[in-house]
């Protein structure tokens, strides 16, 4: 390419403005390796630096001197064209850079996995992929056809209960990877990654599946993404980072359950996957489809837009496969009348529900909000939250002993408190205001005695139970599956998640509750959920009613009307007072543009220590997110380049507005 001299390249480097192009000279030992999308190094402001060789050009518009490529670390083009398309999109919807984006896009090179003997690519499989599950839904059919034509057809999928996802989307895989194109199979975590995996694998064999996660090791981690760069993998199956996967002719993109709060990354320029996945969807063209047991009112959005349809089931069939939910005090439920349901954890109606589903050798599914043995006390006098002398967090009782409980600690510096006295009224004494999940386990295991308990949640999650008796306690989001479904699922402390400071509180209860009562066996095979819960509450009587899409508008339309996402763009800007102020100041805002705050950031109000990090809103018209994030990251830049300090966290649409 000795006609090209030029290689344009952009250096990996934090610094905002200086995210853009630089051109170098190629010297002729590294011409034939310095491709567009090789990794090199380049001497920038009298250090090497990290880079990716963008194109390779004949003339240069730098009027001065250039400089030479250092060197091509590996001759391995990891930056594909869709891939560096995609990462502009990412950051100027973020207001951030291109070199966080590719950061998050492309795993550290493990050089003796890269020098490793590439494997060949498996042929396709020759039969027709058996999709027939999709049938259970309207147009699904019409659906998988599109994905089997090569068309890009774009859905929101709402799964019937007890609905076996992973194979239905192994199935949209195979549909994708017999019509010649690659496929995207995003998941919230570990678990669901193994099942989807094992399900892909069943149905295209090991060599063209591969799954990709941050907990895996470096060299397994790029051996894998490696394997999807050269082809020899079709089908990735992965978590949040996966979106960036180089899926070769890409005829597929699905996220289940996008309301999991894993997709948002905790790194800058914090995208979330799902609208990641939007942007490749549109960009490449290809099919879309986003599915889960609930709803988000994102989700809900894309309906009502237009941008994708509905793959819903007829009500009767719902009405067929779902469990029967009970309400305890509901007075429209023909049930054994219980004058303290309102008020118990445990009223008699669950633990009815418990025993006959053990009296018939069937799980029972306990899920609880809360982990821990009792993770926040009160005075027991006067009500006051009990709050550590030390630091002012939250006091909590960390385990029992039998009769004898541990002495309280704090949740935040972990210091014991053994004689905690109220700083209200004095009194010693102490009261659970949350019964966390081991102190439930201890509580059941002497309700039912001689029946196995088995606890989910923290650090030891259950990916399955066994059929049979036993009683499985577990926090939300750590269910595990019950071979054959479980008889009950009793689900407590709703007051706990309905009565969170979140602008997502509802929708993650629905969420939550309807993933673990997607686990239990139908009404017709005598599968039951109790959900102690008000039952005038729209959340609950959407749970009742199994209306994900209903429950999904109502929150939609409630957004609107007080204009927060997705119905409008908002950036959260975080950091001192002063250092808002220069930002927002040496911002050319759109029109339109609203402020709201500053206020101090919620975990520092929590934590009453001396802080001076306050969060400032920006709330524009949605078709104006664009142009805020552009001006957003150009002022930026400007406090870059002349050091201004300290820096200023931009979020665009975080999850945690409150």
């Amino acid at each position: 390419m000795r006609s090209l001299p030029i290689a344009r390249v952009l250096p990996l480097l934090p610094l905002p403005h200086l995210d853009r192009e630089f051109d170098y000279l190629v010297p002729d030992e590294l011409d034939e390796a310095a491709q567009p999308g090789v990794r090199v190094r380049v001497r920038f402001a009298g250090r090497l630096v990290d880079g990716f060789v963008l194109a390779r050009t004949a003339t240069s518009d730098h009027p001065g001197k250039l400089g030479t490529l250092d060197r091509v670390v590996s001759p391995e083009r990891v930056l594909t064209p869709e891939i560096a398309e995609l990462a502009d999109a990412v950051a100027a919807r973020y207001a951030g850079t291109r070199a966080d984006v590719l950061r998050l896009a492309i795993p550290p090179r493990h050089a003796r996995v890269e020098n490793e003997e590439p494997k060949t690519a498996e042929a396709m499989p020759p039969a027709t992929v058996a999709a027939d599950g999709w049938s259970e839904y309207t147009h699904g059919s019409a659906f998988i056809g599109a994905v089997r034509a090569g068309r890009a057809p774009r859905a929101a999928w709402q799964a019937l209960p007890g609905e076996d996802w992973p194979q239905r989307l192994a199935e949209l895989a195979g549909v994708a990877v017999e019509s010649g194109a690659g496929a995207l199979l995003l998941v919230p975590d570990q678990r669901d990654l193994d099942r989807v995996h094992a399900a892909c694998v069943g149905l295209l064999g090991g060599e063209q599946v591969v799954g990709l996660a941050a907990g895996l090791g470096p060299a397994a981690r790029y051996r894998r993404w490696l394997a999807v760069l050269r082809g020899t993998a079709r089908v990735v199956v992965g978590t949040r980072s996966a979106v960036f996967a180089p899926v070769d002719r890409l005829g597929l993109v699905a996220i289940w359950d996008d309301g999991d709060d894993t997709y948002a990354e905790p790194r800058s320029p914090y995208p979330h996957a799902r609208e990641v996945a939007l942007l490749r969807a549109h960009a490449t063209g290809c099919a879309f489809v986003v599915g889960g047991f609930a709803r988000t009112a994102e989700t809900q959005s894309l309906v009502d837009t237009g941008w994708a349809r509905d793959l819903l089931a007829s009500r009767q069939r719902i009405r067929t496969r779902s469990p029967r939910i009970v309400v305890p005090g509901d007075t429209d439920v023909a049930l054994e009348r219980d004058p303290g349901a309102r008020a118990a954890r445990l009223p008699a109606v669950a633990f009815a529900a418990a025993r006959e589903a053990l009296a018939a050798d069937l799980p029972v599914l306990v899920q609880v909000p809360r982990r821990g043995y009792v993770p926040t006390l009160a005075c027991a006098k006067c009500r006051t939250p009990a709050r550590c002398r030390k630091c002012n967090g939250p006091m909590q009782l960390p385990s029992g002993s039998g009769d004898v409980p541990t002495s309280p600690s704090c949740r935040w510096c972990g210091s014991a408190d053994a004689a905690y006295r109220c700083a209200a009224c004095g009194s010693r004494a102490l009261r659970a205001q949350v019964v966390g999940a081991s102190r439930t386990a201890e509580e059941l295991g002497r309700a039912f005695a001689g029946v196995t308990v088995q606890s989910s949640g923290g650090n030891e999650i259950l990916d399955e139970v066994a059929s049979g008796a036993r009683v499985v306690v577990a926090t939300v989001g750590a269910e595990p599956v019950a071979a054959g479904g479980y008889g009950a699922a009793l689900l407590l402390d709703a007051w706990a998640l309905l009565g969170r400071a979140d602008l997502r509180a509802a929708e993650e209860t629905l969420r939550r509750w309807m993933s673990g009562a997607a686990l239990v066996r139908s009404g017709e095979a005598g599968g039951k959920v109790i959900v102690v819960a008000d039952p005038a509450n729209a959340t609950v009587q959407a749970l009742v009613r199994w209306d994900p899409v209903g429950h999904a508008a109502g929150q939609l339309a409630e957004r609107t009307e007080v204009r927060f996402p997705p119905a409008v763009r908002i950036a959260a800007l975080d950091g001192p007072l002063a250092a808002v102020e220069d930002l927002v100041a040496g911002t050319e805002l759109p029109d339109g543009v609203e402020t709201l705050g500053p206020v101090p950031m919620p975990d520092a109000a929590q934590r009453q220590a001396p802080t001076d990090v306050q969060r400032l809103l920006l709330r524009v018209p949605k078709s104006a997110g664009l142009s805020l994030s552009r001006s957003l990251a150009a002022a930026q830049a400007v406090r870059s380049a002349r050091k201004a300090d300290p820096p200023v966290r931009v979020q665009i649409d975080p999850i945690d507005l409150g």
